[in-house]
């Protein structure tokens, strides 16, 4: 009579053979927030036309990086992901079309914020948008927010930032949103479990020092810039 051993996995093993990427743990988002996060019930495609919502992009053409889009909007005191795609190794202007589209199914758009390190996607998308993209004109607008201590997004629509400068910053807003409940203890973000699986892989496996963010451990780290560049729309408010 043959003895059945009783075979334990390690936790690589539906990665390497089940063709599942899940990768490790990470210190940036808290496990219980994200759970929380995908918990709340809602439809993706139900978009609200007149609801205020904010576009991230993350630009990529080549290499590892890839191209990513992430669209919120804010609903019955929720910020719902509506959106969140990657591309790899797209063309430049079938991405500059792709992001119109979205804007017009979603109808009103508050902001679209861009990395800054791509003037090229950002320029064109000013152009599409009527709004002057000028270096002397942008510059002159960044000065006068830092300046009196002003928003931006309160003077554009499409918004450069610089993760060289910002990118700690907004890492560390994206977590606090995440962490934030309601009176109720309810999440402020929903997020599509199914739908968005790559952006909750994100999340779950977020590595940063100092809240600067590593990309060689995080799964998925263009969505997850995609992602927090959305969320610096969604302000703290004081009291």
């Amino acid at each position: 009579m043959r003895k059945l051993i009783k075979l334990s996995y390690p936790p690589s093993f539906p990665r390497e053979y089940e063709l599942q990427y899940l990768g490790l743990i990470g210190n940036v988002f808290s496990q219980l927030s994200i759970e929380n996060a995908t918990k709340i019930q809602y439809n993706p495609d139900n978009i609200n036309l007149n609801a205020k919502k904010s576009i991230g992009v993350d630009p990529a053409f080549g290499g590892d990086s890839k191209f990513a889009i992430v669209v919120t909007q804010f609903v019955d005191g929720k910020i719902q992901v509506i959106f969140a795609e990657e591309y790899e190794r797209p063309n430049f202007q079938a991405m500059i079309n792709r992001i119109w589209e979205i804007k017009q199914k979603c109808g009103y758009i508050s902001n679209i914020y861009v990395d800054a390190a791509n003037p090229e996607i950002w320029e064109s998308l000013k152009r599409e948008f009527n709004e002057p993209f000028n270096q002397q004109y942008m510059s002159s607008q960044i000065a006068d927010c830092k300046k009196y201590n002003l928003h931006l997004e309160d003077r554009m629509i499409i918004v450069p930032f610089t993760f060289s400068v910002e990118g700690a910053h907004m890492l560390q807003h994206a977590k606090w949103l995440m962490e934030e409940t309601d009176e109720d203890g309810s999440s402020l973000i929903a997020i599509h479990k199914e739908r968005f699986e790559k952006l909750v892989t994100a999340l779950r496996t977020a590595v940063a020092n100092e809240y600067k963010l590593d990309k060689t451990e995080t799964s998925f780290s263009d969505l997850l810039d995609a992602f927090r560049l959305s969320l610096t729309f969604y302000k703290r408010t004081k009291g």
